[in-house]
């Protein structure tokens, strides 16, 4: 396509640019819940996280402060690493038992995301996969019914905080769906690094690289929006500065804050499209029920190297920015394999816990069909048929970049 034709094209289109909502950023910023929980008119919020973190002290000092403020708090955390729809049923049936008013979503991708379901839910009477992301099935929605919702992340890696959807594992059909509404978007973030000094360095590693994964496809994505384009270089610099250090030293506050925000960055880039990564991540993860980030971590150089006719320019471009001793996609896919080296990330699947043994050639068959047709798939810089996902994810398995 010549230029001329590229720019008409741009110029002739039309397109629909969102930003995310009114953030809380900085350490001690989690002592504000109960002022904020006030300003939403919430008096009996539902505290939604994960089996991980309900017994750790900030999700215990979370509750003792709502509840000596007079705001009737009880905690949910009934969910699963990958959650499904049956964690998002509970979590509904949790709020109406509990005759609660709002939600609280307190962890990482996988809390916020059921948090996000569940306030969205509590106002539906159609089934949750009856609001999947495809055309506009979010206008079958009772938008009064929607919960007031807070979200307080505790990972820097998949900035569920700042989106409108959650991903939830449908069990029957053995796949993670896109649960889609504008209003899921929650109305407070709260970015406080202080929650994320006790993560563990292999969780620092594989969400900093989910966050990275979301910056760099969304950078990719060919899509015309450029002002998700700038948040997306940024984000993947600050990624590049700041995930060696909270890896190195997770009580490294800067580092620690600038994750947060990166993380954040990513998810708000995003709706500009993610790609391949993610749209092999999805089925992998509902399959295997392996930590999504890790697997995209896993599966970035294989994507890269499959995508590299349509994004050389764009990724040296990228690779400049970042002052790369060698600007092009080589010293890009250089840097990739070494921070992945310096985190301690497999190189294979199999290296992460997916064995041969459990893969089949109608598996592979089936995970190309998966990941041709999630929607992540859409914002690729190209447009890989079944068998060339299935080829990707091979390659992934065995490590033959």
């Amino acid at each position: 396509m010549s230029t001329v034709t590229t720019t008409q094209a741009l110029v002739n289109s039309y397109a629909q640019w969102n930003y995310p909502t009114s953030m809380r950023v900085g350490a001690g910023r989690v002592d504000e819940l109960v002022v904020l929980c006030r300003e939403l008119s919430v008096k009996s919020p539902l505290l939604i996280t994960d089996p991980g973190l309900v017994a750790l002290p900030m999700i215990g000092q979370a509750v003792r402060n709502c509840q000596q403020a007079g705001l009737r708090c009880a905690v949910f955390s009934d969910i699963k690493g990958n959650p499904n729809g049956d964690n998002v049923e509970q979590g509904v049936n949790a709020y109406h038992h509990g005759k609660h008013d709002g939600v609280i979503g307190f962890g990482g991708g996988s809390a916020l995301d059921v948090a996000k379901a569940v306030a969205f839910m509590v106002g539906q009477t159609r089934p949750l996969w009856d609001f999947e992301d495809v055309g506009d099935n979010w206008r079958r929605a009772n938008e009064a019914g929607i919960a007031a919702l807070i979200a307080v992340p505790t990972t820097a890696g998949t900035g569920s905080e700042v989106g409108r959807a959650a991903v939830i594992t449908d069990e029957v059909k053995q796949c993670k769906k896109i649960i889609f509404h504008p209003r899921m978007l929650p109305q407070i973030v709260i970015l406080d690094p202080q929650l994320t000094v006790g993560l563990p360095a292999a969780i620092t590693a594989a969400t900093g690289m989910d966050a990275l994964s979301h910056n760099l496809e969304a950078y990719c994505a060919p899509s015309f929006h450029p002002m998700a384009e700038g948040i997306a270089l940024e984000g993947v610099r600050l990624v590049k500065q700041f995930l060696p250090r909270a890896y190195a030293d997770g009580t490294d506050l800067l580092a620690r804050m600038q994750m947060l925000v990166a993380s954040s960055m990513g998810a708000t880039a995003f709706q500009r499209g993610l790609g391949a990564m993610h749209a092999l991540a999805h089925p992998l993860g509902a399959l295997f029920d392996t930590h999504h980030g890790l697997l995209n971590a896993i599966l970035m150089p294989y994507v890269l190297t499959a995508n590299r006719e349509a994004i050389d320019e764009r990724i040296a471009r990228l690779a400049k920015y970042l002052e790369l001793n060698t600007a092009n996609f080589d010293g890009f896919l250089g840097w990739i394999l070494a921070l992945r080296k310096q985190l301690a990330i497999p190189h294979s699947l199999v290296d992460a816990g997916i064995s041969k043994a459990q893969v089949d050639n109608a598996l592979i068959e089936r995970i190309g069909e998966l990941a041709a047709a999630d929607p992540s798939a859409s914002g690729n810089p190209l447009s890989f048929s079944a068998r060339q996902y299935a080829d990707i994810f091979c390659r992934a398995l065995d490590g033959a970049l």
